[in-house]
Formats: structure tokens, C-alpha cells, sequence
């Protein structure tokens, strides 16, 4: 069939590439089918719709009729969105990885009919530069190695389908604190103590680092780890991986100070960071956290939200072909905007310049302005950042790729759960509600989650971390509004997640579920990338519901889990498991009993003000509604007075009546 087949597709990042006259196939039987029936191998090509790369591969390549002439002629082509499909992408940045690539995208790897991998790389340029040749010449080579070599392609087909199938090996040292604190001293010495994040550019967030850092300082009371973090997310807070005018974080920053981003924007991303942010504030009350909070959560709200209440997938880097260039600024655009005077106040507190900080213009950073004005100017700067934003909005905006993916959605709903009780802004977790709600009547089958949804077409079934990212979310919304048919939801989900994910063999979850399309392999869920793996998010959603619930089988799959983790083969793409093992050994069950009628909000608001996020919040007007075997089981209200007790582990505190009292003794517990 020699046509493209991706205007059947609902992906946006599919869909972008409609017309190109390469002879694109979407992932499936049937493409698989037409390699095995022509005798042609096949060029997977991965990318997403936020991904600048893959645009400048797409222009230079898949839109040139003599490329892609070669690719129909020499190739099946198959197109796959990489967020759509985490799955397929995994095994082939996996093999990618194996044949010692470092990986990124766009991927372009090569395979046989059956799918199996035999050689690869990332971007390819039209001509021979940057050290590597032209793409054209690529596909000729290795079209002509799989008709002339074959002995070639067996080996190197049998030798990255050995690399993908060998296991990880557990971890070298035995799971407990010293562990934890040795992980926590090594990772710290990779730290820029200077700008924040790891040393070098580029730079990436990586909230669960900074996560794991931060629980680091909180256990040993160390503030080297607790500087790291606040350095870290105050220059990525002042930096140019923040929007200033709209709110909301880049990817990354191409350069070691955060100025220069990589413009694209993730939920995900964004997701991590305000919940990481929140417990920050809730930490130190620095005020920037607050406000980069707020404003995140606007820019959210006004270019995020779909019509059913959940939360698109990313914001594209590129508008009108060029990266970033709705963005940045020119300092007579800004005089023209805010007049002379204005500007003149404006400009040298974001940077802007007539020369420019990148490639001849400006990108709004407060990096040499770190500290927060005075109120007044501060209100006057907002007044000017209103304005210019009114003006950016006149630009040629980037795409949306307006899919529903159910993980970063939950991860984004759990962060504006914890935010909205932080900050008291009910508007914030009903909305975190509403895209919950999106998630569960309209991408959900029975017990059965969808992965990915857009324009009434979704992708079954869903993956591991949908049900891990959905779970915490459920349990975010508990906490926040102590409405307990949320944990009735994480049960039930947790259930199917077992059911359909758990691998007997070694304990954790496969990525994709056993009735899943059949891979050259099923892909597990066990290391970090941008996002924590499902099976670090599943270890402490097993602990909470299992303090929630007295489950116990949920304590057995949390600590068999932790068990089984090789941490100390990868520790950066270790650091959520590394952080579910902190909350194994220090979570803090804060149990309040408040006889009907008697209004326990002082003692509520001092446990959500913990600055630790391992506690574990419960409401009950009787104690016989806890679980059996709980240490609180037995404990009850002093004097008809609403009281709390603090557990760790099998003892519980004194009854404390006291709100000022509760928060003392959660400040001193660690």
C-alpha cells in the first residue's frame, strides 16, 4: 500500500507528519505484516510533538520527496509518539542504549520484519556533518548490509536482543538507612552547589533527585542536602527555564545556569516541580516558592485544561520554524510596550539587553536578581509582566499536543491536591478533582485504565504507571479532602495493577499489562527517567495504603519491592526508590479523633504544615474505624476534644489537644 497511513491517527505528533510523502505506517500487526510479506526491513522513526529535533529532522527529511523516496523504496516506515506509546520506545532506546548510544530523540532505529533491532541511532542530518553521515546515505547502507550481510544482522540482532532480555541485578548493599545515607552522600558530590543541579550542562530539573536530596536533609539534619535543593529550585525559579510572563517550566537549560531552555513545556515536568516547590515552602516560607506556585498553576489553568476538566500533554518549543521564538524578547519591543521609563526600571531585572543574552535577543531571567524587590516594586514589575504578556499573546503561538495521558495527568493532579490544601484554594483541588474525575469515567473500562485519550479515541490498555500515577493521585485527593471513597479507588486500582503487571519472577511491575499487543519483549517499570518508574510510585503508594488500610499485603509488596530494586547498579535512576525506601522508615502516621460535631481544623492545618512528606494524615470520629492491628486502633478522643496521636512504626505519642503542640512535635520528629 504506498500511501502515508497516519490521517487515520489521533496522536497530534502522528498527525503532524500526514503529509510528508513518506509512506508512514502507525505502529501495529499490519506494518509488521507488510515488512514480513515485501522482504523489507523496517525504519522506526520515535519522536513526540514538543520535540525540536524531531521538527528538524521532519523539515529536513521526511518532507523532502528524494528522502523519502529512498525510505519507501528501501524500508517499511513506522512512526510512533513516543508518549503514546512509552512502551515501544523503551525497547528501542533500550537497544539504542546497548550498541552504546547515548539516546534522545528523535530515535531512528532499524529492524528486522519481525520487529527485532539491529542498529540505530538518534538525528540523522540530510547531509554528512557533525561527524556523522548523511541520512540518505545511512538507509542505503543498511538496506544493502540486510541483502548482502546477513550473517551481520544475526549478530547484531542476537546480540542487542541478549542486552534487552538480561535482567538488572539487585541491589549490592542491604536495604535500610545506611543505604539511604550513603546514596544520599555519594549523589550529593555530583551537585553544583553553586547554580543547583547536577554539575555540567545540560541541565534538568530532576525533581525525584532533588526529592530524595531533600528527605536526606530531613532525616540526618544535614543542611548540605537541604542548600542543595533550595539553590537548585531558587536559580531554576529565577532562571530562563521559567516562563516569567505565563508561568510554567521549560524542559531543561541547554547551558549550566539555567538561562537558555530547551522551550518546551511538560506536564510532567511542571507536575513534579510544584509539588517539590510546595513542600519547600511548607519548609523554609520563602515566599518566590509561593509565588512560582501560583503562577504555575494559572498558566496551567489558562493553556493546560481541556473541556473536560484534564490537563494536555505538552507545549511545543517551536513556532513558525524557529525554537523559542515566541518567547524571547527584543529590547525595542519591550520599550514599545512599556515606554521608556518602564523598560528602563524592566529591563536590567530580566536581563533584557540590546545585544541580547541568546542568538541577539533576550530571555526574561532574574538569575543576577535573585532576591525578591520590595513589595511595591515587585507589584510594579507584575503590572509590567501583564503587559507584556498581552503583547506575547498577539505572536504566533507553539502547538499543544492536546492528548490525555492518565500518568502525567496523575502526577499533576496529585501535585494540585498537595498544593491546594498547602495554600488553602479549594478552586485548586476541585480542579485537581475535575481532570481526576476526566480520568476515571472517561479513560477507564471497569477496573481498567486507558493510557492515552484524545478526541474520543483512547489507548488500551493502559500502562503501569497510569495505575502508579492514578493511585497517588487518589491518594493526594484523600488527604486533601479526607473523603475515604478515594482510597476505596486506590484499592481497586491497585488490584488491577497486580493483576495485570506484576511480574512473578522478580518483584515489581511490567510496563505493559499481560493482555497488552505482544512486543519482542514486555518491558518493565523499575528505573527513573524524566519521571519516577512505576514501580518506585507503586512502593510508596503500597506504604500509605497499607498504613490506610492495615493491608499487610501491601507492606509485603512495598518491601519486597524496595528488596528487588537494583539501586546500586544506576543511583540516579534510582532515586524515587530511593525516597519510597525513606517513607518505609520514617512515615508518620498522624491520626486524629474528633467526636461528631467538634471541628478539628487547628490540629488539621499543623499536620498538613509538616515540612516532612512522609506523613500520613487520618480522620476519624472513632478509632474502631481503623484498621485492625493499627497502633492508634485503641486510642480516643481526651475530654471529648479533638486529639491527635503521632504513630511511627508500632508506638504512637501522648494525646496532643494542642495545635501549636502537634506542629513542635512534628517539627522534632524524624
Amino acid at each position: 500500500m504506498s500511501e502515508n497511513l497516519l490521517r487515520h491517527e489521533a496522536s497530534p505528533y502522528l498527525l503532524q507528519h500526514r503529509d510528508n510523502p513518506v509512506h508512514w505506517r502507525a505502529w501495529g500487526p499490519d506494518a509488521l505484516a507488510e515488512a514480513r510479506r515485501d522482504n523489507k526491513p523496517i525504519l522506526l522513526s520515535v519522536g513526540y510533538a514538543a520535540c525540536h529535533w524531531c521538527h528538524v529532522m521532519a523539515h529536513e527529511s521526511f518532507e523532502d520527496p528524494e528522502t523519502a523516496s529512498v525510505m519507501n523504496r528501501l524500508f517499511v516506515n513506522i512512526k510512533v509518539d513516543r508518549e503514546e506509546r512509552p512502551d515501544i520506545d523503551q525497547i528501542y532506546m533500550a537497544a539504542l542504549h546497548a550498541l552504546g548510544e547515548q539516546g534522545g530523540w528523535p530515535l531512528t532505529m532499524f529492524l528486522t520484519a519481525e520487529g527485532e533491532p539491529i542498529w540505530g541511532g538518534t538525528y540523522f542530518p540530510p547531509t554528512a556533518r557533525y561527524g556523522r553521515p548523511s541520512f540518505v546515505s545511512i538507509l542505503e547502507e543498511v538496506a544493502r548490509i540486510f541483502r548482502e550481510e546477513p550473517e551481520k544482522i544475526e549478530q547484531n540482532r542476537s546480540h542487542l536482543l541478549g542486552a534487552l532480555r538480561k535482567r538488572p541485578g539487585g541491589p549490592a548493599a542491604p536495604v535500610d538507612r545506611a543505604l539511604l545515607d550513603q546514596a544520599a552522600e555519594r549523589l550529593l558530590g555530583f551537585m553544583d552547589l553553586t547554580h543547583g543541579g547536577i554539575r555540567g550542562a545540560p541541565k534538568f530539573p530532576q525533581p525525584s533527585l532533588l526529592d530524595m536530596l531533600w528527605r536526606a536533609g530531613r532525616r540526618t539534619a544535614d543542611e548540605r542536602y537541604r542548600e542543595a535543593v533550595l539553590v537548585s529550585l531558587r536559580n531554576i525559579a529565577q532562571g530562563g527555564i521559567y516562563d516569567h510572563l505565563g508561568g510554567g517550566f521549560a524542559r531543561y537549560s541547554v547551558d549550566a545556569r539555567w538561562l537558555v531552555p530547551h522551550f518546551e513545556k511538560m506536564l510532567y515536568d511542571n507536575a513534579q516541580l510544584v509539588e517539590l516547590m510546595t513542600h519547600a515552602f511548607l519548609a523554609t516560607g520563602d515566599t518566590l516558592f509561593r509565588n512560582r506556585i501560583e503562577e504555575t498553576v494559572s498558566w496551567l489553568f489558562r493553556e493546560m485544561r481541556l473541556p473536560g476538566g484534564a490537563f494536555a500533554a505538552s507545549i511545543d518549543a517551536d513556532s513558525e520554524g524557529h525554537e523559542g521564538k515566541f518567547y524571547v524578547w527584543r529590547s525595542e519591543e519591550v520599550r514599545e510596550v512599556l515606554g521608556e521609563d518602564e523598560a528602563t526600571f524592566f529591563e536590567p531585572v530580566y536581563d533584557i539587553t540590546p545585544g541580547g543574552n541568546f542568538e541577539g535577543a533576550s530571555i526574561l531571567n532574574r538569575l543576577a536578581h535573585m532576591d525578591l524587590l520590595s513589595p511595591a516594586d515587585e507589584e510594579r514589575l507584575a503590572v509590567d509582566r501583564t503587559l507584556l504578556l498581552a503583547r506575547r499573546e498577539t505572536r504566533v503561538r507553539p502547538m499543544t499536543d492536546d492528548k490525555v495521558l492518565a500518568d502525567w495527568n496523575g502526577l499533576m493532579i496529585a501535585a494540585l491536591a498537595l498544593a491546594g490544601q498547602t495554600f488553602s484554594r479549594p478552586d485548586w483541588i476541585n480542579a485537581a478533582t475535575g481532570a481526576y474525575r476526566f480520568i476515571l469515567d472517561t479513560m477507564s473500562r471497569g477496573d481498567r485504565l486507558a493510557h492515552a485519550w484524545r478526541e474520543g479515541k483512547s489507548v488500551y490498555p493502559g500502562l503501569a504507571t497510569d495505575y502508579a500515577a492514578m493511585i497517588k493521585a487518589a491518594l493526594a485527593l484523600q488527604a486533601a479532602t479526607h473523603d475515604n471513597s478515594f482510597i476505596a479507588d486506590a484499592t481497586r486500582l491497585a488490584g488491577s495493577l497486580r493483576r495485570h503487571h506484576w511480574d512473578t519472577s522478580s518483584p515489581g511491575y511490567f510496563l505493559a499489562a499481560d493482555d497488552a499487543e505482544a512486543l519482542i519483549l514486555r518491558p518493565r517499570s523499575i528505573t527513573d527517567e524524566a519521571t519516577p518508574s512505576a514501580t518506585s510510585v507503586m512502593a510508596a503508594n503500597n506504604i500509605r495504603l497499607w498504613r490506610l488500610t492495615g493491608d499487610d499485603t501491601y507492606r509485603a509488596d512495598a518491601d519486597a519491592i524496595i528488596a528487588a530494586a537494583p539501586i546500586t547498579e544506576n543511583l540516579f535512576a534510582a532515586t524515587a526508590m530511593l525516597s519510597a525506601l525513606d517513607l518505609r522508615l520514617g512515615a508518620i502516621d498522624v491520626v486524629i479523633v474528633h467526636p461528631k460535631g467538634v471541628d478539628p481544623a487547628g490540629l488539621i492545618s499543623s499536620a498538613r504544615g509538616a515540612s516532612t512528606p512522609n506523613v500520613i494524615l487520618t480522620l476519624h470520629e472513632d478509632t474502631a474505624a481503623l484498621p485492625s492491628g493499627h497502633p492508634a486502633a485503641d486510642k480516643t478522643a481526651l475530654a471529648g476534644m479533638a486529639t491527635a496521636y503521632v504513630c511511627r512504626g508500632e508506638t504512637c505519642s501522648l494525646p496532643v489537644i494542642d495545635a501549636n503542640a502537634l506542629a513542635s512535635l512534628l517539627a522534632a520528629t524524624r
